[in-house]
């Protein structure tokens, strides 16, 4: 079965940028509404002792098709937020360090080039979704956007997330209303690149 990862903060931590109540909704109910949801889903298809990230990537393996209807929504729920809210913190590293850094200068140039590009895909993301970077086992890195709960391990193309920013509104409604960009821009002072950064050195090695 699989397990919500319970947060490293307490849910007033992330002030300013995200307010104490939406982080309290979106970790204890959403994403524990999809950890439920996964949890049901696999257990009655005999499917929840294979990894999430290997579920998720061979979703067409699923022979029922509401099984893997229920497992791209709340196996994506799931996996997303685990990997959204472990790469806040309130004392975050503002910078990657190591083999990510060098490897955004290369692809991108500077770290902001990146960040606006991360912006882009978020704010070009029609309706609910996710904005994500991604890395492969070569160290390449990657910009993209998901629809609802989807993300690049569904894709087939070897991409593992290190990144993620959640652009559904219940991530952001509470104190930004319909002010997307407000929060996408002010996202990035808690992302600690510290994390992200362990994450990409996980991918490749």
């Amino acid at each position: 079965m699989y397990t919500q990862e319970p947060l490293a903060y307490d849910y007033d931590a992330l002030m300013p940028v995200i307010d104490a109540e939406t982080v309290e909704i979106h970790h204890d109910r959403h994403h524990a509404a999809y950890t439920t949801n996964l949890n049901n889903a696999v257990g009655k298809a005999g499917l929840a002792e294979r990894p999430i990230e290997e579920l998720l990537s061979d979703l067409d393996s699923i022979e029922d098709p509401a099984v893997r209807t229920a497992v791209r929504n709340n196996g994506g729920g799931f996996y997303n937020h685990n990997l959204y809210f472990s790469i806040l913190s309130p004392k975050p590293a503002h910078e990657a360090s190591g083999k990510l850094a060098a490897r955004i200068r290369e692809q991108f140039g500077t770290e902001a080039d990146l960040k606006d590009a991360l912006i882009k895909a978020a704010l070009g993301q029609f309706g609910s979704g996710w904005a994500w970077l991604s890395a492969n086992k070569e160290g390449e890195l990657f910009v993209s956007a998901t629809a609802n709960q989807d993300n690049p391990l569904m894709e087939g193309k070897g991409l593992v997330p290190i990144f993620t920013l959640d652009v559904w509104e219940h991530a952001y409604y509470l104190k930004y209303k319909n002010l997307r960009g407000e929060y996408v821009k002010a996202f990035f002072d808690i992302v600690d690149w510290k994390k992200v950064s362990e994450l990409y050195d996980r991918v490749c090695g």
